[in-house]
Order: structure tokens, then sequence, then C-alpha cells
């Protein structure tokens, strides 16, 4: 049976690493990630998980010491934001070198220069092509459960995740969240047992050699090649998920992109402002709908083209910029449209860097444009 707490995204998170009750958690406290350490702490020191909890001196130190923890055969678990994560980077690479499955909380906060504290995805967007898979969650509800789900996808494809929630905005804003009995919670993650690990004695393994040219390349081709099992692993997961916890977990939320002529394209928190507008314009009569990506890596380019082939224009609403080029997602999203008869319009517009709000008006000004057929050329939307 579920029941009910009131919990804010880090307490969330906190929560369902407390019900996974890791061997190893390393961390080191950032804004706005702190809460996550603070509280998963407490449950430490309260005897609620027998976790080696590991305060190290920097985040760079915490995710090598989850690294090393992890390569010799245990759970082990970490998290982050902003100048954390990037000071983590040379490591990034490491863990999904080593195909080990982590799994890292990112309380998303824009990045230095200047500095800021607040929320945008400059800090992960970053880090799209460091073998990581990244979720990002809408809600507390949903970072609690994206901690269980991505545990167990890591563990089945040997790959780490990312679990993004929006810093502040999630992170620290407390709302109702359903959460699992312990014991169905330990029934769906199981016990980990790794093929490889260090301190398997009796079958001997090297972790983190030099590896010439000879070999390099087949050994990061193995790497590559493992997100072609993500499909089929998150399909098998999500089935489970759903026979024990009577829940859905799904790659993107359709909410009426399949029955629209405009799509909005926009992750995390802002999906549920952007809902409220889509709603409005549903209520007119007018063929609007939104599509939230929710695991963003791997980047599910057949599935995003069969919901959007009969869209007309497509709005794709970023907190991330791409510096010299476009960013992120909107790539991705002309990638999956490339020599296909079915040729929408993509649009690309940036917001909320630095924690700038986004009112539901600039999201109605904006789709109204469109149905104008005014499209405006300033991709920034906020801007002062």
């Amino acid at each position: 049976m579920a029941n009910k707490r009131a919990l804010s995204g880090a307490e969330a998170i906190a929560y369902a690493m407390r019900q996974i009750n890791p061997d190893v958690v390393a961390l080191y406290p950032i804004t706005p990630q702190t809460p996550i350490a603070e509280t998963f702490a407490k449950h430490v020191s309260d005897g609620l998980v027998d976790t080696e909890l590991i305060l190290t001196e920097s985040e760079h130190s915490s995710l090598s010491a989850v690294i090393g923890a992890s390569a010799s055969g245990v759970r082990a678990m970490t998290a982050t934001a902003s100048q954390g994560l990037l000071y983590m980077y040379e490591m990034l690479s490491v863990a999904s070198g080593l195909r080990l499955p982590i799994v890292m909380a990112v309380a998303n906060r824009a990045i230095s220069s200047p500095i800021n504290i607040h929320c945008d995805h400059s800090d992960s967007m970053s880090a799209l092509d460091q073998g990581w898979l990244q979720f990002y969650c809408e809600s507390s509800q949903e970072a609690y459960e994206m901690m269980l789900f991505a545990l167990r996808l890591s563990e089945s494809v040997n790959l780490p995740s990312m679990v993004c929630i929006d810093g502040f905005i999630t992170s620290h804003c407390v709302e109702p969240v359903v959460v699992f009995e312990d014991n169905l919670v330990k029934k769906f993650i199981g016990e980990y047992t790794p093929k490889h690990y260090l301190l398997d004695t009796k079958n001997p393994i090297t972790v983190g050699p030099l590896v010439p040219p000879h070999s390099y390349f087949e050994v990061r081709s193995e790497m590559f090649n493992a997100f072609n099992d993500v499909k089929s692993n998150f399909n098998f997961i999500s089935k489970e998920f759903k026979k024990i916890f009577k829940k859905d977990i799904k790659i993107f939320e359709d909410y009426f992109a399949s029955d629209a002529d405009i799509v909005l394209i926009v992750l995390s928190s802002s999906a549920s402002t952007s809902k409220q507008v889509i709603d409005k314009f549903r209520e007119q009569g007018k063929k609007v709908g939104l599509l939230r990506p929710i695991l963003l890596r791997p980047f599910f380019y057949e599935e995003y083209f069969k919901i959007l082939k009969n869209a007309k224009q497509i709005i794709v609403l970023e907190r991330a910029e791409g510096p010299g080029s476009f960013s992120p997602i909107y790539k991705d999203l002309v990638v999956s449209f490339y020599g296909s008869k079915f040729s929408p319009q993509i649009y690309s517009y940036v917001f909320g860097l630095g924690g700038r709000d986004l009112y539901e008006k600039d999201i109605e000004d904006l789709i109204s444009s469109f149905i104008k057929k005014k499209i405006p050329k300033e991709r920034y939307i906020g801007l002062k």
C-alpha cells in the first residue's frame, strides 16, 4: 500500500535513497542540491539505513569515491548541481567508460560566470554526451519514482544515470508525494549482483588500465552500443514497475501532442505551467499540444518522429543555450525528421536562464503568435 507525504523534491529523492539503502553514498553539499545531502545524512544518523556515508572535500572526490565503490561491486550514489557537476566532469566519462550503474541526482542550476544559484539546465546539458542516461522530472513525485526506476535501468544496461530536477522550483517546493511501501521497493530493485567487480578475487579484473589504440576503440564502442539496449530494457522494467506499483513510467509525456498542429516541447517543471496554457487553447478549439521528454539520453528519434510527424509547427522551448550553435533538444528534433517526407517547421526558443520565471502569458503570447502566423524572430523569451 502506498501512502502520501508532504515532501520537497530533494526530500523525495532522499526518501527513495533511504528505501534503496545504497551501500555507499559520497556527498558534497552545493546549492540547491544541499537538502538532498542533509536529508539523507539524517537518515543515516537516525539509523534508517546502513549506508557508508562519505562526506568528501569536493564534488570531484564524491564521484571518484562513488566510482571506486561501484567498481568494487556495491550500489553507490551521489548528488550535485551546477559547478559541482562541472567539477566532476573529468570523472563522468570514467563512470560511463567503466560501465558503472551509478545513480546521481542533479538539482539543475545555472553555471558560472556570473555566479548564479538559480535554475536552468546548462549544467546537465553540458554533459549530454558523457555516456550517462538523463532523466528530467516535472515534479517531486516523478523525482521519487525516477530514482527507483533509474537504478533498475542503470543496473540492467550497466550505464550511469542522472536524475534531474529543477533547482529550488522542484528541489525546495513541498508537494504531496505518494510513496511506496518499503517491501515493494525492495521487491522492485532486488539484490545487486554485478557480473564483474574489482573485489571478486576468484575472477580478477583490472579497472581503469592504460589502453593503447588497438583496444581503446573497441572498449568505447561497447559503451556506445549499450545505449542501443536501453529501449528494450526500459520497456521491460516499466512493465514490472506498473505490475508492482500500479503506475506507468514513460519515455516522454504526450499531452495532446499527437493530435496537434502546433506542439510545444519543454522539459521538467516548466511543463506544468505550459499545460495550463495548452488547456486554454484546447478549450478554444485550437489544436495545440505539448510533448515533454523524460528520458532525454538516449534520445529516441523514431519515437519522437511518430508522435510529431503530423504536426505543422514545433516550438522547442529550452532552459539552456548552445553557444555558437542551437540548443540541444532542437538539434535532436531536427535530426529526427532528417530525410523524411514529413517536414514540420521547427523553431528554437530559450527561456529562464539563471532562474528567470516563465509565466503563462509568455507561453500564451508565443503560441498565439504562431496561430496568427506572426512568428517571433527573437529566440529569447523573457529577455529584457
